[in-house]
């Protein structure tokens, strides 16, 4: 299995992560031009070798209106003035991209979070967050960027570090805010990370909502057979290297059979004092919340009381916000949890045209093993418009796919 290892002793931005990645590129140089020629309005992206502290790496640069990005300051998602743009507004222009459909959905998905971490930092909802329009342009590079990297990549395992913070204050649209700034924070729940005595900030909410999204597991390097090393360099200068190393190599699968692993983390609590139909609202507000799964176990309590174990799985950096709804959600005064190292298929969605009308069908391959399966919204769907039975439906649509 390929391992991706992400060092961020000095924090972790999105320019710093794109340049670490691509240097494990054989052509870190023409990254930047696939960059440009997305058609990103405004930005100019290049990749320069350089060093820090002798420490040797590339430096992602990015321009708009030809002046680099650091001649403005952070900008953080705001609420109010002109010249800003809607998250809905970002979001339609990445799924505009000439990009594959995995790149959209993690390029969407990261910057949602970002912008519902700037809305609960600032009492607003997602939806009401104003993106400064520079702040905008350098940050949609960097996301798509790193969502390309990683697609090209296609790590079987991503593992990273404990995260640098900073300390002290940075300035932002809002004036000056405490390192980590509370949407940096919100965007690390679940992740481990540390201040320093360096000041100002190391890790931006860009970097951490990248870290946070393609992270499988926390800690320190696991063990692999290291084939890569890239490095990717800061803009500022410190008493040490100001970089984010990505250290790539192989380790064993654990497993006979090739195929990906991850690592998740599953929530649980006991309860006897909710009615069936509460803790069934309980389950779906899990999934509603993020939680990849969520189950309800029956139990025979103490004193022979009847109750039920509300379980859920979510990514370990999603564990906090997935703990909280338990406690708002549920009776419960108690929440375990514990994290598990889960072998996955990987999947992909096709859809198929029929003479009933378009059928989605999952196909999941791996450890030796491939299967399909038609969605079962557009098999309930199409039954009801045409009358016929699901088992029906289903040969239709195994008929069209093998035509």
């Amino acid at each position: 299995m390929n391992v991706l290892y992400l060092q961020c002793a000095m924090g972790a931005s999105g320019d710093m992560l794109t340049a670490a990645l691509a240097s494990l590129l054989p052509d870190p140089a023409g990254f930047a031009r696939d960059i440009n020629s997305l058609g990103i309005p405004r930005v100019c992206a290049s990749l320069e070798r350089g060093s820090s502290r002798g420490m040797a790496g590339w430096r992602a640069r990015i321009e708009i209106d030809d002046r680099e990005e650091d001649a403005h300051p952070r900008s953080h998602g705001t609420v109010h003035g002109h010249s800003h743009a809607r998250l809905d507004e970002i979001l339609g222009f990445i799924r505009s991209l000439p990009v594959s459909g995995k790149v959209r959905a993690n390029a969407c998905s990261i910057y949602s979070r970002i912008a519902e971490a700037e809305a609960q930092a600032h009492g607003c909802t997602p939806g009401e967050v104003h993106f400064h329009e520079v702040g905008t342009a350098d940050a949609v590079c960097d996301v798509v960027s790193v969502c390309l990297l990683m697609e090209r990549l296609n790590p079987g395992r991503v593992v990273c570090s404990p995260v640098c913070v900073g300390s002290g204050l940075t300035y932002t649209a809002h004036g000056f805010l405490p390192v980590p700034a509370p949407a940096t924070a919100r965007l690390l729940h679940g992740v481990p990370s540390y201040g320093s005595d360096f000041p100002g900030e190391l890790c931006t909410p860009t970097g951490a909502a990248l870290i946070s999204h393609f992270s499988n597991a926390f800690g320190p390097m696991p063990e692999m057979t290291l084939l890569k090393e890239g490095c990717g360099l800061g803009s500022r200068e410190f008493s040490q290297p100001n970089c984010l190393r990505a250290l790539w190599g192989t380790a064993p699968d654990g497993d006979s059979e090739a195929g990906p692993c991850d690592s998740v983390c599953e929530l649980s609590a006991n309860i006897d004092d909710m009615t069936a139909e509460d803790i069934a609202l309980a389950r779906e507000l899990l999934i509603d919340d993020g939680a990849l799964d969520a189950w309800v176990i029956p139990l025979a309590m103490k004193k022979g009381r009847p109750g039920s174990m509300l379980c859920a799985l979510c990514a370990p950096p999603e564990a906090a916000r997935i703990r909280q709804a338990f406690f708002k959600h549920t009776s419960t005064l108690g929440v375990r949890s514990r994290i598990l190292r889960r072998a996955v298929l990987d999947r992909s969605i096709e859809t198929v045209d029929t003479a009933l009308g378009p059928v989605r069908v999952k196909t999941a391959r791996g450890w030796g093993t491939e299967k399909s399966k038609p969605e079962f919204d557009d098999i309930e769907r199409l039954v009801r418009e045409s009358g016929l039975s699901a088992a029906e439906v289903r040969a239709l649509v195994s008929r069209e796919r093998k035509g």
